[in-house]
């Protein structure tokens, strides 16, 4: 007889909002980054993307669209919702829209 353990996923998104408020997807990556360990270097090629691209992204000088927030989180191992709602939220911040996008809500889960 087999038993599977539900295995609850790590939710980066929540845990770091949670200590710091509402986190801009390039907050999320910098704290995920730094909590690793990694350089802006040897993360930026793992992204491939530059390091002055990933500067920027952690700086919020340049935005990141939903689909390439989904790649990156793939490229490092987190589940690509938690990404993608960052993502979402920079682009409903940057529109002047004060709404908190909750996607297991709005998926029905």
């Amino acid at each position: 007889m087999s038993i599977k353990k539900k295995v609850k996923q790590y939710d980066a998104l929540t845990e770091i909002s949670a200590l710091l408020g509402p986190v801009s997807f390039g907050e999320l990556i910098r704290s995920l980054r730094i909590s690793d360990e990694v350089s802006q270097t040897d993360l930026a090629e793992k992204l491939e993307i530059s390091k002055q691209h990933l500067s920027a992204i952690e700086n919020g000088r340049k935005s990141v669209s939903p689909a390439r927030a989904a790649r990156f989180a793939e490229a490092l191992g987190y589940p690509e919702e938690q990404f993608v709602v960052a993502a979402i939220e920079d682009e409903l911040r940057k529109a002047g829209v004060s709404i908190h996008f909750d996607f297991r809500k709005a998926a029905g889960a």
